[in-house]
Order: C-alpha cells, then structure tokens, then sequence
C-alpha cells in the first residue's frame, strides 16, 4: 500500500485490522479499533502497551470531538480504578499520561486525585539515580543506578502534563529536568542518537547499543512535550529543539531505501525493526507539526509509513517486531533478539496510522 495514495476509509480500515490483531495479542475478544460492539474500550490491562495505544485513541477522538469516544475512555479508566492498579513503577505509568489530558474534559474529581496523587509519587517517592534521574523502576527488576531511554515517555511526560492539568510548575520543570538529565547520560554528541541506558554503578553506557525503538522514544517524546506544554520555557525549547534535530539527522542517513531502520541502527547486519520504524515516522511528524523540525523530513517518514504498512499482513498483525528488550550488556544481545509479533508493535503502528489519519483529517 502506497502512503501517498492512501485514502482515509483505506487507512482507517487498516487501523481498526491493527487495533483487532492488538486485541488478540493481549488474549481479548476481537472488536474495531479497540472498542466492542458496545462501544466499550476492550484493552482490559492496566500496562505501558495499553497505555500508547490509548493515547492515540484519546488524541483522535478529542481532534474528532468524538464525545462517544471519550465516554469509552472515561469508562474503561473507571473499571481499572474499581478493580484496584498495579503496583506504581516507571511502564505502569504510561496509561497515566492519557488521563492526565482526559481530567481537562470530564468532571471526575477521583481521577483528578489519581493524577495528583501518582505524580506525587513519581517526584517524591520513586527511586532516583545520581542527578535525581528517574531510575527505571519495572515489575521486573529495580534497575538500580539505571536510566534508560523509554522512561521519558512512559513517566516523564505524564508529569509534565499533570503539572499542565494541576497548576504545578514545579511538577513540569522536575519533567523537563529528566529531559535533561536523560540528554546528559544517554545522549552521544557525535551522532545525536541515543543509547538504550546508562549505569552510575560503574558509569557507563552498557553496550554502547544505538538501539532502535529506545531512539524512537525519543524522537517521540521531545515533541509531544512541547504539545503537552504549552508554555515550555524557550531555553528549553531551544535545548530539545537541537537535540531532536541532531538525532532526526543521523536517523535519516542511517534509514535504509525502503524506509525501515535495523535494530541497532548503525549494525546493517542487525534485523529490520517495525515498531522503530513506526515510531520514528510518527516522532518526525510530530516534530514538524510542532515546528522543531523542517518540513523536508516528511518524506522520510513517508518512507517510513510505506515500510509499516507493508509489514501489516492481512489479518492486521504487524510482523518484524523485534521482541521485549531489556538492558543488554553487548551488541550480540540485541542483534538476537527475535523479531516476532507483540502488541508494543502494534500500539506504535496505530499511532502512526492514526496521526497520519489525523493529518488527512485536518488538510480535507
């Protein structure tokens, strides 16, 4: 399928086969675009894939003014909040960061509190790093002394707008202060790409691994943060600014012909990776719309957006992801990774097709 020609009935039919296959890889019943034939959001998990694919989700339908849309997401927040969340750690967070846009559209004084409550604990009760880096907490592993990559988007930027939404600018500067720290630790200044993390125990960057979807996390979470906040100070526009633009120069040179990005992303060797790809299309757009980058980068998401969907096969599964991808200690680690489906692979295509979506949406 070609993204130039591709029209809306045909992009939103491949969202909704995208949003089934995410269904069915979380092991719930099928229904469209993540919803059933009652209307009701099917994701019935409180984690950091649900949390993407929600975000997207809630990003349409406030652009659409779809109030049905947003009564789903109200009520599927209100199950997880009955039947009780998991424990609080860096990926638990993600599914915060919608419903900290969402308390601006609902009159839900719990959720507001939920809000207030989990970036409090965030700030003052997660354990941090030398610097005060948020360190990576996970259901798995305490990560000590560990910063990596993916925790600007899974936590970072649901602070930023809970200080958006709660009135607390100290709340949005400890955001942008992991911003920051982040940058200093992880990213290379001869490249502009991004390590996957960095250890003060010993001080250094693990395997020195430009790993693929870690980088599109990045190249995600610089613009949403100037969507999120509005009012971004300008030196810290500036300082993102430049960082997103360094990082989107290597990643062009390093993207193949056909659009895709390997695993490592300067290893051609390394397996093709989807779930990168989709990501780093949707961070670019982003980024244009956001005015960081120039709007000459489009064509490389295109690219992009052509090599994601050719990885959607008929019954909406996106192939070539690579598979969960904890720290690792050498390159070797990474590159055998196998590539299977996952519903994190699905989430990122589905924020990429519905920003594309979105776009078409707005330019009719």
């Amino acid at each position: 399928m070609d993204s130039m020609t591709l029209n809306k009935p045909a992009l939103q039919e491949t969202i909704d086969q995208v949003a089934v296959a995410f269904s069915r890889l979380k092991g719930i019943k099928e229904g469209l675009a993540g919803a059933d034939a009652d209307g009701g959001i099917q994701f019935d998990e409180w984690d950091w894939e649900v949390g993407v694919g929600l975000y997207g989700f809630l990003r349409r339908a406030l652009a659409a003014g779809d109030r049905n849309a947003v009564d789903d997401l109200v009520a599927w927040y209100g199950r997880q909040i009955d039947r009780g969340l998991p424990p609080r750690q860096i990926n638990s967070t993600a599914p915060m960061l919608p419903l900290a846009i969402l308390i601006d559209h609902v009159d839900r004084p719990d959720f507001r509190t939920l809000v207030e409550d989990w970036a409090d604990w965030l700030v003052h009760q997660l354990p941090k790093t030398e610097d005060g880096g948020f360190q990576h907490v996970v259901k798995e592993r305490l990560n000590d002394g560990e910063l990596w990559d993916d925790t600007l988007f899974m936590a970072a930027l649901f602070l930023a707008r809970a200080g958006v939404a709660c009135g607390r600018r100290d709340w949005i500067d400890e955001a942008v202060y992991q911003f920051m720290v982040h940058a200093r630790y992880l990213s290379d200044p001869v490249t502009g790409l991004w390590y996957h993390g960095w250890t003060f125990n010993g001080r250094h960057n693990f395997a020195r691994a430009f790993w693929a979807r870690g980088n599109a996390w990045i190249t995600v979470a610089i613009p949403e943060l100037f969507e999120l906040v509005p009012d971004l100070q300008e030196k810290d526009k500036r300082f993102l600014s430049n960082v997103l633009a360094s990082q989107v120069r290597s990643l062009k040179r390093l993207q193949r012909p056909d659009g895709m990005f390997h695993t490592l992303l300067d290893d051609p060797t390394s397996p093709l990776e989807t779930s990168a790809t989709a990501g780093i299309a949707y961070g670019i757009l982003r980024g244009i719309d956001a005015g960081i980058l120039d709007a000459s980068n489009r064509v490389h998401a295109e690219r992009a957006l052509a090599a994601v969907l050719s990885q959607v096969d008929d019954e909406g599964v996106v192939q070539g992801v690579s598979d969960g991808t904890p720290m690792g200690h050498d390159l070797d680690f990474y590159r055998r990774i196998p590539n299977l489906p996952t519903p994190y692979g699905q989430a990122l295509t589905m924020l990429l097709l519905t920003e594309v979506l979105l776009e078409g949406e707005e330019g009719a």
